[in-house]
């Protein structure tokens, strides 16, 4: 019974007016699988409005081969969507930073402190979907040694991971925060990431909401996401760190 009432929607009396910035999203255009175009982009900074933000982090893929973006691509970027917000008449404060892929090349960028951040020096970064890193503890460690504080991107879409809930013990012991991706909770990206997500909450494991907002479908899926008494219970009851920002 108590499962049953925590999965019912319920009318959303709020928005995210609450943790006022996003600090996920891919609304920078054309330069990754996000907004293509800057048409695009204004639409999802609209959505954002609505539903309450005030500031948002862009923070486009680099992953070596396939979104090879740099500071620099990421910045020019970012001029094009700010242009286009004021031309637009749109108050919406955006800055970027990035979502690195863990692979080879990164190890390497943050060595040379070759990487955007956001915040107090938070470094967003993902994992492949299909294979477990090799060492995550160690890069872990390697990123805070170099003066970073990591952040992990979605940790409830990792299949691998979801048989043994210690796994998100562990990493959050290392000192690594979270970041759930707030639309995990109405079920968009299947049941097990659902199913993962709401234990995270019910553990109060979750130091980032993110949107991860790519195009349209995810607007309404955030939207929707209101509706889930867990969010509400986010929004009103943790910690969360996306207000500071």
């Amino acid at each position: 019974m108590f499962g049953l009432f925590k999965k019912k929607k319920i009318a959303p009396e709020f928005n995210f007016s609450g943790i006022k910035t996003d600090m996920h999203s891919h609304i920078i255009p054309g330069i990754d699988d996000g907004a293509q175009t800057l048409k695009d982009a204004l639409l999802l900074a609209k959505k954002f409005k609505a539903l309450g933000y005030q500031k948002l982090i862009a923070t486009p893929h680099i992953m070596a081969d396939y979104f090879r973006n740099t500071p620099d691509t990421i910045n020019r970027g970012l001029d094009i969507l700010r242009k286009g917000l004021l031309e637009n008449e749109l108050d919406l404060e955006v800055d970027a930073a990035a979502e690195y892929y863990l692979d080879e090349t990164l190890e390497k960028k943050i060595r040379q402190k070759e990487v955007l951040t956001f915040g107090e020096n938070y470094l967003l970064f993902e994992l492949s979907y299909i294979n477990p890193p090799q060492n995550l503890i160690g890069f872990i460690k390697i990123m805070q040694d170099a003066g970073y504080k990591p952040v992990l991107a979605h940790p409830e879409r990792y299949p691998y991971y979801y048989s043994s809930f210690e796994n998100y013990h562990q990493i959050r012991e290392t000192g690594c925060l979270l970041q759930l991706n707030s639309i995990a909770l109405t079920g968009y990206y299947g049941s097990g990431a659902e199913k993962i997500a709401e234990e995270m909450v019910d553990n109060h494991m979750i130091d980032f909401l993110g949107s991860d907002m790519h195009h349209l479908k995810h607007a309404a899926a955030l939207e929707e996401s209101l509706t889930m008494p867990l969010m509400q219970q986010l929004l009103t009851q943790h910690q969360l760190n996306n207000a500071l920002l």
